[in-house]
């Protein structure tokens, strides 16, 4: 954030508290993968706000707000939005804390790390009870396609140097058709446990800009194959199994709908995400110069490779990621000195 830009968010912070800029304290409180940046504000008194710059030239905050509007209204934890200056790109929301939930994990199948997981799930069956999804973007077959031509384009292609598979356009249309065969529901779209505060013992969300109208398994997998969990196969069936019979009481799920049927279609959308981020991260690191996100790539290969396992339809591919990705991601990686 240049120095004009932190002096226009401090005096728009001053002046909507009436007080003189000298009163305030403002602390860095981290960023993202986009390009917003967020700082804690320390009022006299010693009550606490976060404050979002989001440069409207590079984000548009209005989404945003006008979701947690609607969340809020909805009964959901989302953060309280105090003001906003959509010309400046400033918002003025809840201090949610210090404590994404991934800081309340031990060991991946530790109880306590599963009993948070439970609780996560039941924000998701808030979400998908509560949230209209008509009021949101479909993640319909196009969205769903340009996601994973990420994998290719920035992975494959831009990053390694590799071709891309034969099998891939199989695999692309079945996991699109897989994805599309849901029940629609209000997706987060990142509900990995970063984007969740552990605040007061309630779990809220945060960063649900990108929230769509899109498949009922989306969310479920953003959790359980995120970024700091890589569970067992009986885990994460039991935590998928978890969420299956908690959808069908409340009629999220139809009848028709079996068990075996939904851990397909949830491996599959998975392997939608898996491949998605792999490419995300890449570009993340060739376009936008952002650190940090190389040494990732493996947990989420991992992930991917654990979804297709289950879908033998895709072996071919399969065997192309043992034999052909993770050798030459590996060796590129080494080349970057990533641990």
């Amino acid at each position: 954030m240049s120095s004009s830009r932190f002096d226009a968010l401090t005096a728009w912070t001053a002046e909507r508290h009436g007080l003189p800029t000298t009163a305030l304290t403002l602390s860095p409180a981290g960023g993202d993968a986009s390009f917003r940046g967020y700082f804690r504000l320390t009022l006299p008194e010693g009550e606490n706000r976060m404050l979002m710059d989001a440069p409207p030239e590079q984000e548009d905050s209005q989404t945003f707000i006008a979701i947690a509007e609607r969340w809020r209204a909805a009964g959901l934890a989302v953060p309280i939005i105090y003001a906003h200056d959509l010309t400046q790109g400033f918002i003025e929301l809840q201090d949610l804390g210090e404590t994404p939930l991934q800081n309340a994990f031990k060991a991946a199948e530790h109880p306590d790390t599963l009993a948070r997981h439970s609780q996560a799930l039941a924000v998701i069956a808030a979400l998908q009870n509560r949230a209209d999804p008509s009021a949101l973007p479909a993640y319909d077959a196009a969205l769903l396609g340009r996601e994973l031509d990420l994998f290719p384009d920035w992975c494959l292609n831009a990053w390694l140097g590799i071709d891309t598979p034969d099998s891939w356009p199989a695999v692309r249309k079945a996991l699109i058709e897989t994805a599309l065969s849901q029940p629609v529901v209000s997706v987060h779209r990142d509900f990995d446990a970063m984007n969740l505060m552990l605040f007061e013992e309630r779990l809220y969300m945060i960063d649900f800009q990108d929230a769509v109208a899109g498949p009922i398994s989306y969310d479920l997998i953003s959790l359980l194959r995120g970024r700091y969990c890589r569970f067992s196969p009986e885990t994460f069936s039991a935590l998928v199994g978890e969420f299956y019979h908690q959808a069908r009481r409340d009629g999220r799920l139809a009848a028709d709908i079996n068990l075996a049927t939904f851990e397909h279609q949830t491996q599959a959308m998975a392997a939608q995400r898996s491949l998605k981020v792999l490419g995300i991260f890449c570009r993340l690191t060739l376009r936008d110069h952002k650190t940090g996100y190389l040494w990732r790539l493996p947990h989420f290969l991992d992930h991917l490779e654990n979804s297709l396992a289950t879908l033998p339809a895709h072996s071919d591919f399969l065997h192309w990621v043992r034999e052909t990705l993770r050798p030459a991601l590996s060796q590129r990686l080494s080349r970057e000195d990533v641990q």
